[in-house]
């Protein structure tokens, strides 16, 4: 980065220069520690990636492509969202969708164009998002529905790329949502007991604790409803019941990869996600019953679709007849918002130094940013102004993609790094535009959730109608 980052001539750049040929000597030492670890027994050497990539060691020394791995507790490997929609069978966005999109937020009058990550293929993919503009164009009412499992009392950029789209659909279409929190789920799956007690109520406070950056967001309080499924499952539990009567266990395995060690919760748990897909399980909050014609649209990573897949299966035998959807929620699918080690995966909250979380201050950001975010530009400054930058390795100008909303800026930005040219032709540039984006965001963030205190969350978890028409 150093190197990258010097500008024009004189004692610095030579430094920077030199810096960059003596880490550069690190590739072949690499290598060679590589070889000695094969040969020493008791060092695994199976998660060691030497060079650029995302690769696996394999005990005989061969680097091999990481296989793609993505489900709803897992994603590993380098994503290919084409085949993933493929995979999946959903449906990428394609041109006329956009232009019925933008054609009916406009005519509704809150918001003046598009989301930058709708124009940037960020959220990209979908199930019957054409089916939801079908109903705002007969004035059919349709909710939001999001999640978040509370794992972390802190939690980081990647958290809030779902809020801040669903914060921004609400505003666009002003309609009611709701937010699931799965204190329930992170239970099931990362709970102990321990001396006879367990920490269920651990993850019950993370839930208040992450609903305070969650209302931070900015979303309209009184069309806004958030929910524990530990406070709130009864009001769905005659929805979740009729779910796990729809689905067998054999398909519920062979979607979610159950095995016989896999606790009995694990296994119930696909419905209690599934359950808020439909009106009926918020009789007050939407004053809604079993026969209510609501559709539903759910913003989420595309790692979640699993879940309303097995949903839509089921979803006739759930609603009326004549539901515009058949029943099934719609989904808009967004890509993985990439860790700070490299432009591929997922951003996880238990590697610290993979992630920017919004209680680091703007001290830890610029560290973070400096010290461990994957660069794609070239080894010497030489060669970045002779060949310029990798866009889609470099993590710092894929953060860009996701906070810079000015599509000129990014365009230059881009043009000027990966051609190795202009203001911003090195990896210093470009790490510097997002370490004051970031600062400022975390920064107001952080201000806007200094004022939710608990009294305030529970107002926003009150089980109460929302205004909506």
């Amino acid at each position: 980065d150093e190197a990258a980052g010097a500008e024009g001539g004189g004692e610095t750049a030579a430094k920077a220069v030199s810096l960059w040929e003596d880490v550069a000597e690190l590739g072949s030492f690499g290598q060679e520690l590589k070889g000695k670890f094969q040969k020493e027994e008791d060092i695994k050497v199976d998660d060691i990636a030497v060079g650029v990539g995302n690769v696996d060691v394999s005990d005989g020394g061969d680097a091999k492509p990481k296989a793609m791995v993505v489900n709803p507790w897992d994603v590993e490997g380098e994503i290919d969202y084409n085949k993933l929609v493929d995979k999946f069978g959903s449906q990428l966005l394609d041109e006329e969708l956009l232009r019925r999109l933008e054609a009916a937020v406009l005519k509704i009058g809150k918001v003046k164009e598009l989301h930058p990550w709708i124009r940037r293929s960020i959220f990209f993919s979908h199930r019957d998002l054409n089916r939801i503009l079908d109903c705002v164009e007969k004035g059919e009412p349709f909710y939001l529905y999001t999640g978040r499992g509370p794992s972390s009392a802190a939690m980081h950029l990647g958290h809030l790329v779902p809020f801040m789209m669903t914060r921004w659909l609400q505003l666009a279409f002003d309609v009611p949502l709701v937010i699931q929190m799965t204190d329930d789920e992170k239970f099931l799956w990362k709970g102990e007991y321990i001396d006879g007690d367990d920490n269920l109520d651990h993850y019950r406070g993370l839930t208040v604790e992450n609903a305070k950056d969650i209302i931070a967001c900015g979303f309209i309080k009184e069309k806004t409803f958030i929910f524990s499924d530990c406070e709130y499952v009864g009001s769905m539990y005659p929805n979740i019941a009729r779910i796990w009567k729809a689905v067998t266990y054999s398909t519920a395995r062979a979607m979610f990869g159950f095995e016989p060690s896999s606790n009995i919760g694990q296994s119930a748990f696909p419905a209690i996600q599934a359950a808020p897909s439909f009106p009926s399980s918020f009789p007050v909050v939407l004053g809604a019953k079993r026969d209510s014609k609501m559709a539903c649209l759910i913003p989420c990573a595309i790692d979640q679709d699993p879940y309303f897949r097995m949903t839509r299966d089921v979803a006739h035998k759930l609603t009326p007849a004549d539901h515009p959807l058949g029943g099934k929620p719609a989904l808009f699918h967004s890509k993985f918002f990439p860790p700070l080690q490299g432009a591929t995966g997922k951003m996880s909250s238990s590697d610290d130094s993979s992630a920017i979380f919004l209680t680091d201050s703007a001290e830890e950001i610029e560290r973070k940013i400096k010290s461990f975010a994957f660069s794609g530009g070239q080894e010497t400054s030489k060669l970045q102004k002779e060949l310029g930058a990798n866009l889609e390795m470099d993590v710092s100008y894929q953060w860009l993609r996701f906070f810079l909303d000015d599509d000129e800026e990014l365009e230059k930005i881009g043009k000027d790094y990966g051609s190795g040219s202009g203001e911003f032709w090195a990896t210093g540039m470009v790490k510097n535009r997002l370490i004051s984006i970031l600062k400022d965001m975390v920064k107001e963030h952080q201000e806007r959730r200094a004022e939710v205190s608990e009294s305030v969350v529970s107002e926003w978890m009150a089980e109460r109608k929302l205004t909506f028409e």
